[in-house]
């Protein structure tokens, strides 16, 4: 029996299997190179001068250390904006993780299910910079322009009449004088028996009431205080100012007052057709004449939407009608997966569905609700467009989130990269936890 021959490797000597195994990786690594060049170029290298940035000056010539990170959490306008970024993250994620919950829910119970996800979604497929400027324009403040607040005055409108003559004026001059809120009140007193002519100007025939009639002079009575609210203008010229000449139209609706020697109202009463009024069974005595502010007042213009005291609201609602229904679609495919059989087994046990949901439904949706919350917490602290585009420039400070304070310390006027770069380093910290805890989870839904 002849010996075997055994082939020794030469040490340092690769067998194929390991050639092959070395050129896969050596291919592998050069089709992921070019996605690592770009992550590098994009993100590593902005990330590391950013950093290195915020250690200088506005100029970039001084070392500071953290005298920009001091700076910042001295600056009222970035205090402003880590509040206003603080909100965004409270009720932002939560209200549409909310209501993508309930929408999903409820899709499933109707019949076109289908076309109403579809329209929920559509906002998904506006740009930002579309859907600010819809929401810039349904926000103007004129009801003319901005369908909000048309919609708010009309309904304010039909339970409260507006004031009938908000651009009418008296004439100067003539006996009558401005008074406290916006009133008009005659200088001179008068009393039973005595006619009193009020002139007004500042209204255009045709903004009269329907039915206003020509004015007349009103006729002296013994008993009674009378006198006329009339437009002191004749159309085309002529006639003499502070008199009832013909042409000349009465002022119906005007609320007049008999204010008595103490200021106290003594009575009150509305002008005719024709702008006529009278006070009868007033006591012997002089009174003054008052037209209350309410005749004058400017018609209300609705909700200012964009002012400082609702701008994040308002743009935060527009952040809503863009995204929830991606939060509604995402957390309709977990409620699409969830086991049918333990929904229908609580429904045999006697369970309603308040119950089904709040006690099977949500806890078993609680991972999908979990992603699609930190996934819009992590958009939210990132968001620009809307805030940069709705928020008018006079309160623009007030609405300014983390990201348009960097862009505006850095490019919209401050010039300071130094704190700007800053404000990012910060903001990239706020997002980072986000972010890893998002991937974490994602690793051990696979695992």
């Amino acid at each position: 029996m002849s010996p075997t021959t055994h082939r020794r490797t030469a040490p340092g000597a690769a067998t194929p299997r390991r050639r092959a195994q070395r050129r896969k990786r050596t291919i592998a690594c050069l089709f992921v190179l070019p996605a690592l060049l770009l992550l590098g170029a994009l993100v590593v290298y902005p990330v590391i001068f950013s950093v290195g940035r915020s250690l200088f000056d506005a100029s970039g010539t001084e070392f500071v250390g953290v005298g920009n990170y001091t700076e910042m959490f001295r600056d009222p306008a970035t205090l402003t904006a880590i509040r206003n970024s603080t909100l965004w993250v409270v009720v932002a994620p939560a209200l549409l993780t909310g209501l993508g919950l309930v929408l999903a829910v409820l899709t499933e119970k109707i019949r076109w299910a289908t076309a109403f996800k579809l329209l929920m979604f559509l906002p998904m497929a506006v740009s930002f910079l579309a859907a600010g400027i819809i929401f810039r324009l349904a926000y103007e403040h004129d009801p003319d322009k901005g369908v909000l607040n048309a919609a708010v005055v009309g309904v304010h409108d039909a339970f409260s009449d507006p004031s009938p003559y908000p651009t009418a004026r008296a004439r100067e001059g003539h006996g009558v004088e401005p008074g406290e809120g916006g009133s008009y009140v005659t200088g001179a007193t008068a009393g039973p028996g005595d006619t009193v002519t009020l002139g007004f100007v500042g209204i255009a025939p045709k903004d009269l009431p329907e039915g206003a009639g020509p004015a007349a002079a009103p006729s002296a009575a013994t008993e009674e205080l009378r006198g006329v609210v009339h437009l002191d203008f004749v159309p085309g010229g002529g006639g003499e100012a502070g008199r009832v000449d013909d042409g000349e139209s009465g002022l119906p609706g005007m609320a007049v007052e008999a204010l008595d020697g103490g200021g106290a109202v003594a009575a009150r009463t509305t002008t005719a057709a024709d702008g006529s009024f009278s006070f009868a069974g007033l006591a012997p005595g002089a009174y003054t004449l008052r037209l209350p502010g309410e005749n004058f007042a400017e018609p209300w213009s609705g909700v200012s939407w964009l002012g400082p005291a609702l701008v994040t609201p308002a743009i935060i609602g527009a952040y809503l009608w863009i995204w929830t229904g991606f939060a509604m679609v995402l957390i309709g495919a977990g409620l699409a997966a969830l086991p049918r059989e333990t929904l229908e087994a609580a429904r045999m046990d006697g369970a309603n569905e308040w119950q089904i949901f709040r006690r099977i439904t949500v806890p078993l949706l609680a991972p999908v609700l979990t992603v699609v919350f930190v996934t819009l917490v992590i958009n939210v602290m990132k968001v620009f467009d809307l805030v940069y585009i709705i928020a008018p420039g006079t309160v623009q400070e007030e609405a300014n989130v983390l990201a348009t304070q960097m862009w505006l310390v850095s490019f919209g006027g401050g010039n300071d990269q130094g704190l700007g770069s800053a404000l990012a380093v910060l903001l990239l910290l706020l997002v980072v936890p986000a972010m890893i805890f998002n991937v974490r989870r994602f690793r051990r839904s696979q695992s």
